[in-house]
């Protein structure tokens, strides 16, 4: 996959929580969703946000992984599997799987 991230701009890992993103992006928002995390921004809230910069401001980070489409309900509870073809393209091996 050669696309880009849409929050960083790094290399897409695949579909994580409603779109394509990176795994550092991916963890980020899973991270901050599953422990509540509230974020501020010591600037004003404009802060570059790419592959260099992105651990520079959380606030900023969250704000536009929600801004490009990541889903906080896509999120599920700690540990807990299952459910992922509700937010993302649905693939062959997956439906296989689910027929075991």
């Amino acid at each position: 996959i050669d696309d880009k991230c849409p929050i960083c701009s790094d290399k897409v890992s695949g579909y994580h929580y409603g779109l394509q993103t990176c795994e550092s992006c991916k963890g980020f928002f899973k991270r901050s969703v599953q422990n509540n995390k509230k974020y501020s921004c010591i600037e004003n809230q404009t802060c570059p946000i790419d592959k260099t910069q992105r651990k520079r401001c959380a606030y900023c980070r969250f704000q536009k992984c929600l801004l490009v489409g990541m889903k906080l309900e896509a999120v599920r509870p700690d540990r807990m599997r299952g459910g992922r073809n509700k937010f993302g393209p649905v693939y062959r091996r997956d439906r296989a799987l689910r027929r075991q």
